[in-house]
């Protein structure tokens, strides 16, 4: 799950608290996906769909000093909800850092594994 954009309250800053900026967050799931794909069953996988939805409350609704516990907080959620996920890696991208400077963005990087 790639580039997932988002509009948050995450932040130091009392303006990025207030104001909100745009958020991306990728998310890598590890699981044995050899049951799904040999019997085309999609109770023997993980819904992108459930996975996205959490990732969108903990963007959105949440709210955050740091990246870092937005990261830390999404990849906690989807290691306790989905069995199958054995490891879980999540990107939080902030393309509009309050930062004087050129730059794609500043990120975090999480991986949490069972």
């Amino acid at each position: 799950m790639q580039h997932m954009g988002f509009y948050g309250f995450h932040g130091v800053l009392d303006e990025e608290r207030s104001i909100g900026q745009k958020f991306f967050v990728d998310v890598e799931l590890t699981l044995d996906l050899s049951g799904a794909g040999g019997s085309d069953d999609v109770a023997k996988t993980v819904s992108y769909a459930e996975v996205y939805d959490d990732v969108k409350y903990f963007a959105e609704s949440a709210r955050y000093n740091l990246i870092e516990a937005l990261g830390e907080n999404i990849a906690q959620r989807i290691l306790a909800k989905y069995d199958l996920v054995s490891e879980v890696l999540v990107r939080v991208k902030k393309p509009e850092a309050p930062v004087r400077g050129i730059f794609e963005f500043f990120g975090v990087e999480i991986r949490r594994a069972r």
